[in-house]
C-alpha cells in the first residue's frame, strides 16, 4: 500500500526538497565542479572551496547519479552537461585497459591508485546504470562498458562460493559492504532494462547478480539467532574470528533492508521481505540513540554499542529503510507507525545540514552531540540525495 503522509512528513520533505534546490545544488554544480582539469571535487573546505585530492572512481559515479536525479527532484536547470562532464571523466580518465576502473587518478589521469576495490567497480555500474535512463544516445556505450565490467568482475574475482574475492590473489577479510553496493548496482541496472527496449537476454546478467548477492547475503551474511547482518568475513563466507566476526552497523541494516525488500518484490521472496523487515526493526531499536535523534556507527551481534560515534549516512539509510516499510505495510496502523520512524529520520538528518556553509553539511555526530568540523565530502551528497529520492517517491 502507498499510505498518505501526515503533514509533519510532507512539510519535512518539503523542506528537504527546497534545501537541495535552493543550497545544495548551487554549491555543488559550482564549487564542487572543476571544469578547467575534469571530474569532480573530492572535498569542500570550510569556506566552500576545493580540497585538492586524487579523483576517485566512487566520487565521480555517485556525483553522476545525483545529476542524472536531479531534474526529476525538481532542480530547474538542465543538468546534461554535468552528466556529459562526469561520463567523460569516467570513461576515459578512470577506465582501464582491462575493461575495470582505477581507484583513484589525479585530474589529468594518472593512476594513483591502481589496486582493485570492489567498491569502486560497483559504483561505476551504479552510476552507468542510472544514467542510462537519462541518456538514450548513450545506451549503447553504457551498457557495452558495464556488461565488460561485469564479465571482468566474473572472471578475475568470482568467489566459488559465490560473490567475489577482495583481491587476487585472495586477502581477507571478505566484506559485505561492497556487495551490498554491486547488489544496488545490479538491481539499478535490471530496473533500467525492464520494458520494451530490452529483452530479457539483456536483463539476465544483472538479474543473475542480483539474486546471487541477494542469496549470500540471506544464506552467509545474516547471523541467524539475532537477524542482524554482519561485515566481515573468512575465506569461506563465515564470520571472521573474535569481534569483527560480530561486528554490525545500523545503517546497513537499513541500508540492506531497503535492498532487500526492492529484490524481494521483484522476485516474490517473502523470506527476504521478512529478514529485511528484522534488520530494520532491529537497528531502529537497538541502533538508534533515542537522546540525539541518530543512528549509531556500529555494535555487535549482541546489541551493545561498540562506536556511539554517529556518521551522517546512516541517517540517509534509515530514511530510506522506513520510506519502503511505509509502502509495504500490510494495514494503515503499521503504515502509520513506519511513516512516524521516516519523520524522526528525517528530523535526525537535517540536523546534519545545519553547517554554516550553504548545501553543505557535518559529515558526523559524537557521542556528547559535538559536530565534526571536517571538511564536507562529495561522496555523502549521494547517500542524501538518495534519501530524497526514496521518500519523494516512495512515501509520496
Amino acid at each position: 500500500m502507498h499510505p498518505p503522509s501526515p503533514p509533519a512528513l510532507s512539510a519535512q520533505r518539503s523542506a528537504f526538497l527546497n534545501w537541495f534546490c535552493t543550497q545544495a545544488m548551487p554549491l555543488w554544480t559550482t564549487a564542487g565542479v572543476d571544469l578547467a582539469q575534469g571530474g569532480f571535487a573530492e572535498k569542500l573546505d570550510v569556506h566552500g572551496q576545493p580540497v585538492d585530492e586524487p579523483r576517485r572512481t566512487r566520487v565521480v559515479a555517485r556525483q553522476l547519479y545525483v545529476w542524472a536525479v536531479a531534474e526529476n527532484l525538481g532542480w530547474p536547470h538542465d543538468t546534461s552537461g554535468l552528466i556529459a562532464h562526469g561520463l567523460d571523466f569516467l570513461l576515459t580518465r578512470l577506465l582501464q585497459a582491462d575493461g575495470t576502473f582505477a581507484s583513484s587518478v589525479t585530474p589529468q589521469g594518472q593512476v594513483v591508485n591502481a589496486q582493485f576495490d570492489l567498491y569502486e567497480q560497483a559504483f561505476a555500474l551504479f552510476a552507468m546504470a542510472t544514467v542510462y535512463r537519462r541518456r538514450p544516445e548513450a545506451h549503447a556505450e553504457l551498457l557495452a562498458v558495464s556488461t565488460r565490467l561485469l564479465t571482468a568482475l566474473r572472471a578475475g574475482w568470482g568467489h566459488p562460493l559465490g560473490g567475489f574475492e577482495e583481491s587476487q590473489p585472495p586477502t581477507l577479510p571478505l566484506r559485505a559492504n561492497p556487495h551490498m553496493h554491486l547488489f544496488e548496482a545490479a538491481l539499478q541496472w535490471a530496473e533500467a532494462l525492464q520494458g520494451a527496449q530490452a529483452d530479457q537476454a539483456v536483463q539476465a546478467p544483472w538479474w543473475a547478480l542480483a539474486d546471487e548477492i541477494a542469496e549470500l547475503a540471506l544464506a552467509r551474511m545474516v547471523d541467524a539467532p539475532s537477524g542482524l547482518l554482519t561485515e566481515l568475513f573468512d575465506g569461506d563466507w563465515r564470520p571472521m574470528p573474535g569481534a569483527d566476526g560480530t561486528l554490525v552497523e545500523p545503517g546497513h541494516q537499513f541500508e540492506w533492508g531497503w535492498l532487500l525488500v526492492r529484490w524481494g518484490r521483484h522476485r516474490g521472496r517473502a523470506d527476504a521481505l521478512a529478514a529485511a523487515q528484522r534488520m530494520v526493526e532491529l537497528a531502529e531499536a537497538r541502533g538508534v540513540d533515542a537522546q540525539r535523534g541518530v543512528a549509531i556507527n556500529s555494535m555487535g551481534t549482541d546489541c551493545a554499542w561498540r562506536d556511539a560515534n554517529a556518521k551522517l549516512w546512516p541517517q540517509t539509510e534509515r530514511i530510506k529503510a522506513w520510506a519502503i516499510m511505509a509502502s509495504r505495510a500490510s494495514d494503515t496502523r503499521e503504515a502509520s507507525r513506519s511513516l512516524d520512524h521516516c519523520s524522526a529520520a528525517i528530523a535526525g538528518l537535517m540536523g546534519y545540514l545545519t553547517r554554516p556553509l550553504a548545501g553543505g553539511w557535518y559529515e558526523s555526530l559524537d557521542a556528547q552531540g559535538a559536530w565534526s568540523a571536517e571538511p564536507v565530502r562529495a561522496s555523502s551528497l549521494y547517500h542524501v540525495v538518495c534519501a530524497l529520492e526514496t521518500v519523494a517517491h516512495t512515501a509520496a
